[in-house]
């Protein structure tokens, strides 16, 4: 009974990820309260010295800078971590029941698809009608599913399409047909999502998991994905050549350097410890480089678009290398362990997926500062201690 309901709990706060914030962190402080009453170990897997290190930093960073209080905010995110001990507990030794996961992880992301696929026409019909140009009045407001921010939409659904091709290439057991045919809902959420960021990080994750199937198959991918441009509204096509050709401020190329540029001042000029969590926002102008033009490009301003950068500016450069070293470690041992399989399994699906999500992640993070949305942290915890589970459970099989 213990562990049917621990088991019930860890999926719903999982899902739930993808509806609402405080339903998930509400299920997995339950979650994390079960395994306490029950005397079960809360065990993080071996990332806990890089964790630690980044957490013990940031805590660091904050109480030097100059509002200790101001940067609360960062810590109380610490909290989210708590996906890796309690996705990590229940799944070792229930392995098998992650099947349940994806399948969970399928429903809510299709849904939230579906949602913002009707919302693009509900938005493509209002802009006719009122006789506006879509694109200058969808790109400040594009389709969200059920969360609260484009950005995060996209993220998400890309997390769940990485996952649910991992489980069609690599897993010896086989979702329901639905499962798979919702990758085209999250696919065209996608495409018809806008956000740039996404699309980027949509081509290597989808590359490296192609490859690992079946490396000839390489070169569908491209053919794929001009598929999906050319049969996109030209509209989603313009916003494809914004890339290069960008529609002077309603597209954010010159925002986006204006903020790298002004976040490796603030590198340059607190290199150890940063400026703090939280204190982008308030300080952005006065690091602003002086050869920028005024007024600012349109654009938000809170953070800087960039994990790497973001990181590095707000704790320091100790504390970007803590928080990567946490990431490279986890693909490290995901690698090892797909290395040592010979057949496919549900393990070897998710360790695939676990590093086709941090690809995906890692990329948008380049133009994004996505681990900033608790949405997308959340999830991203929830995939590594899914890995570390995968990896526990194969250890067993392989002793005995």
């Amino acid at each position: 009974m213990q562990e049917r309901l621990l088991l019930y709990v860890a999926i719903a706060a999982a899902a739930l990820i993808h509806v609402s914030i405080a339903a998930s962190q509400i299920f997995l402080g339950l979650g994390i309260l079960l395994l306490l009453v029950f005397r079960r170990k809360l065990e993080f897997p071996r990332i806990w010295v890089p964790l630690a290190l980044f957490f013990g930093w940031t805590i660091l960073a904050d109480i030097c800078s100059p509002d200790p209080w101001g940067g609360r905010a960062q810590i109380r995110k610490f909290f989210v971590f708590l996906f890796i001990p309690l996705m990590y507990a229940v799944f070792s030794r229930h392995f098998a029941k992650v099947y349940y996961l994806v399948a969970s992880w399928a429903v809510v992301a299709t849904a939230s698809g579906l949602w913002g696929l009707a919302q693009f026409a509900m938005k493509y019909q209002h802009s006719r009608q009122s006789g506006q140009d879509f694109y200058l009045s969808y790109v400040g407001r594009r389709i969200t599913g059920f969360e609260s921010h484009w950005m995060t939409f996209g993220a998400l659904q890309l997390s769940v399409l990485s996952v649910l091709l991992a489980q069609y290439f690599f897993s010896s057991r086989r979702l329901p047909a639905w499962a798979y045919l919702s990758t085209v809902i999250l696919g065209a959420a996608i495409v018809l999502g806008w956000t740039r960021s996404i699309w980027l990080a949509t081509i290597p994750a989808l590359l490296y998991l192609v490859w690992f199937w079946r490396p000839k198959m390489i070169f569908a991918v491209p053919v794929l994905l001009a598929g999906a441009v050319m049969v996109a509204p030209h509209s989603t096509r313009d916003r494809l050549t914004s890339l290069f050709q960008p529609h002077g401020d309603t597209d954010s190329n010159r925002h986006r350097m204006v903020t790298f540029r002004t976040g490796v001042a603030m590198i340059k000029a607190h290199p150890l410890l940063g400026i703090g969590p939280e204190e982008i926002a308030r300080n952005f102008d006065a690091y602003v480089p002086k050869d920028v033009v005024r007024p600012l490009p349109t654009g938000y301003y809170g953070h800087l678009h960039n994990i790497y950068v973001q990181y590095a500016a707000e704790r320091g450069i100790p504390g970007l290398i803590f928080i990567m070293s946490l990431i490279g470690m986890t693909v490290w041992d995901c690698s090892r362990g797909i290395l040592r399989s010979v057949r496919p399994s549900q393990e070897l699906f998710v360790l695939h997926a676990a590093i086709a999500v941090i690809i995906g992640i890692l990329v948008g993070g380049i133009f994004e500062y996505n681990l900033g949305d608790s949405e997308v942290l959340m999830m991203f915890t929830s995939v590594v201690g899914l890995a570390y589970a995968a990896l526990s459970a194969k250890a067993e099989t392989v002793a005995k």
